[in-house]
């Protein structure tokens, strides 16, 4: 009787395999959701919208994009964390909320080294910080030196605090040497207005955003924080050059439920990489300030923790109090 059980479990073990297998070839065999955690008309949200149809039609089935935003990318991730990890529910996140908020918040409703399976690294940019044309310096260096001189009298406009470009602008100033005043605000529109109006001397924000500005000339540009030369912009000025060794590009990239079969995982970062390297779809995104990453799962899931260490330490060392 005994060996009738062990034989009659080893059968149900071995179909369960093969169930399994057969579901991850077959893959996918219904429509896909895309959870992006930011509104329509965001970088993250753009990403998904240029890629899905391109997926859609080599997939097979329809590719949705599913807006849920809401306390700075969180509702998002926590509606992806509590999904079925199958492959039919994936999403877009962000450095933003996938490694600061962690931070940056007393709580926040997932793990991101826990709760997520890495899919594929779509892209990175960089950061622009602007001045009034009046502010008593013209480009990074001399930004640094006058605020070296006149210690936190270099106001400085963020979309937040405890922001991606808050601590940006935070750790330029730690490896640089110098002291700011934070001026906070609740959006770009405001920060750009402030800036002109001269209520701030500087401020710091997405770069695709605050160009026009600069271009028209009622902004001028001090630096990006990209780690090296623009390729297709390359007389931006860049702050690694007087600060070497800084770098703080922001990020975006697909990710799954924790749990996901590594064959799907697989299977959709060769989609989602293919799908970035269409003409169309890399002209508009390189075209909106965004660098095309194509990299493995793996390479993906190691970036994730060293980002998290990265910026855990920024918090730690500019004595950040979580909000």
């Amino acid at each position: 009787m005994r060996h009738l059980m062990h034989y009659a479990l080893a059968l149900v073990v071995v179909a369960f395999g093969h169930a399994g297998a057969a579901t991850v070839q077959s893959y996918p065999v219904k429509p896909i959701r895309v959870i992006v955690s930011y509104p329509p008309g965001e970088a993250a949200d753009t990403i998904a919208r240029l890629l899905s149809p391109v997926m859609a039609e080599r997939l097979g089935q329809q590719v949705v994009v599913d807006n849920r935003s809401g306390a700075s990318g969180q509702i998002g991730l926590e509606v992806l964390k509590n999904a079925t990890p199958d492959g039919y529910t994936i999403g877009v996140g962000q450095g933003g909320n996938l490694v600061v908020a962690p931070h940056t918040y007393r709580k926040v409703p997932y793990d991101v080294l826990k709760d997520f399976s890495a899919v594929a690294l779509n892209a990175t940019n960089y950061l622009a910080v602007v001045a009034n044309p009046n502010a008593p310096f013209k480009n990074a260096a001399e930004m640094i030196a006058w605020a070296k001189k006149n210690p936190g009298k270099l106001t400085l406009a963020t979309n937040g605090e405890g922001g991606y470009p808050h601590l940006a602008f935070e750790l330029l100033a730690s490896m640089a040497g110098f002291k700011f005043l934070h001026v906070p605000y609740k959006g770009a529109m405001q920060i750009t207005t402030d800036v002109i109006g001269g209520q701030v001397m500087a401020g710091i924000g997405s770069y695709t955003s605050m160009s026009p500005l600069v271009q028209s000339g009622r902004m001028r540009l001090i630096g990006v924080t990209n780690h090296m030369r623009v390729p297709d912009k390359p007389d931006l000025p860049v702050f690694a050059d007087l600060v070497p060794g800084y770098d703080m590009r922001g990020w975006f990239g697909y990710i799954a439920p924790a749990g996901t079969p590594p064959a799907i995982v697989q299977r959709l970062n060769e989609e989602i990489n293919r799908a970035m390297q269409q003409p169309d779809v890399n002209a508009k995104l390189v075209g909106s300030g965004l660098y095309i990453a194509n990299e493995s799962p793996e390479f993906y899931a190691k970036f994730i923790k060293t980002e998290f260490a990265k910026y855990g330490k920024i918090v730690q060392d500019i004595g950040f109090k979580p909000q």
